[in-house]
């Protein structure tokens, strides 16, 4: 990969996680996508939360989801730009230099989520991958928790 100044840069390693949600894809896009629920889901661990989220769902328009620590002691604001808004289907988006999708794959009654992210480099991979499937392990509970 050639960056604006013609020098070589390294292609990020790519971590893929996932999750099956018992509930149809278009109760698990709402809550993927909708701020009210990612308010719900955001964080990876119960000493954090979310306390604030907000987007504007489509390419070119951006999010910030605050995630915080429950005790004050440190808190900072995921944000990024959507570059792709397929309903039901696909997300894209990019947090900073790192690129993101979110594919929805309709099982019926069920709903396959696949993330995949490039990682940044100040992490361990199993960290990043850790923390990213915690988040989306959460999202699963708070999907099939919810009324429909």
């Amino acid at each position: 990969m050639t960056n604006n100044y013609g020098a070589t840069q390294k292609a990020k390693p790519l971590i893929t996680v996932e999750t099956t949600v018992e509930r149809p894809v278009a109760w698990v896009w709402t809550c993927f996508t909708n701020p009210a629920h990612v308010i719900h889901w955001n964080f990876a661990s119960e000493d954090w939360h979310c306390p604030t989220a907000t987007n504007t769902l489509e390419p070119g328009g951006s999010f910030n989801y605050r995630m915080a620590a429950k005790n004050g002691s440190f808190g900072f604001d995921f944000e990024g730009t959507f570059t792709a808004v397929e309903a039901h289907r696909h997300l894209a988006y990019t947090i900073g230099d790192r690129a993101v999708t979110v594919d929805f794959i309709d099982l019926g009654t069920a709903t396959k989520v696949v993330e995949t992210f490039e990682a940044e480099a100040e992490n361990s991979l199993e960290l990043q991958r850790g923390g990213w499937q915690a988040i989306l392990d959460n999202f699963k509970k708070h999907a099939e928790a919810s009324s429909l």
